[in-house]
């Protein structure tokens, strides 16, 4: 049995393969029904197919670019309304809606706010403010 797998052809058949295991042990009522033989054949299988799946890199996630942008994952990230980013952020609802929307630029009180609530690193405030 192969240790490593390269391709997407490859692990598709190595799955199927561990799917008859998966099926034969279901039908027969449990993992203990399979021999030994195939109880460690469906481990080292498993590895493989793990092992393949770590090697495969993640799709990036796209980093935000502007301060607007960073704002909004933050409150997708701690999944807050903008209501309640504004009270995290001890600030009027409508400021936040006007930052947020482009028609108010941040002053130094709201960046600070933004360093110490959000976690939003110094430099990238003054970058992209």
């Amino acid at each position: 049995m192969e240790n490593q797998i390269t391709t997407e052809p490859e692990y598709k058949d190595l799955m199927a393969r561990i799917e008859t295991y998966l099926q034969r042990a279901t039908q027969q009522g449990g993992f203990t029904s399979l021999l030994p033989d195939e109880a460690n054949e469906l481990a080292q299988l498993s590895r493989v197919a793990e092992a393949y799946e770590d090697s495969i890199p993640m799709m990036p996630i796209r980093q935000p670019q502007t301060l607007v942008e960073m704002i909004e994952y933050k409150m997708y990230e701690k999944k807050l309304k903008q209501r309640d980013m504004a009270r995290l952020l001890e600030i009027p609802e409508t400021r936040l809606s006007e930052v947020l929307s482009g028609k108010r630029k941040i002053n130094l009180d709201l960046a600070k706010r933004l360093y110490t609530q959000l976690n939003i690193s110094a430099d990238f405030i003054l970058k992209a403010a």
